[in-house]
């Protein structure tokens, strides 16, 4: 394992993290925005896994504070994201009866 983390390169995690947010942005462009909510808190709750991890020395542009705290805004802000686009319903987007 620790051969794994000394190949990593320091910027991978993040990279990765990207990937997935910019997948979640094309498919809320493409009108699918339910689905790119989703997997733009997918992408956050990714990146608060890798921080919870890997070590400090390689997670690169993920750490930003403490690892409690990264950790614990990256998953909070991601399964908010994730929930609220998961449950919210097509009446209360049109304005109609709930």
């Amino acid at each position: 394992m620790t051969a794994l983390r000394s190949r990593l390169p320091v910027h991978a995690p993040m990279t990765f993290v990207l990937l997935i947010a910019a997948a979640g942005m094309v498919r809320t462009l493409t009108q699918h925005w339910r689905e790119g909510a989703v997997l733009l808190g997918g992408a956050l709750i990714v990146a608060a896994v890798l921080r919870l991890l890997l070590p400090t020395d390689r997670v690169g542009l993920l750490a930003i504070r403490s690892r409690p705290i990264d950790v614990l805004c990256y998953g909070g802000l991601g399964m908010v994201i994730a929930v609220l686009a998961m449950t919210i319903t097509a009446s209360l987007l049109s304005g109609g009866p709930a």
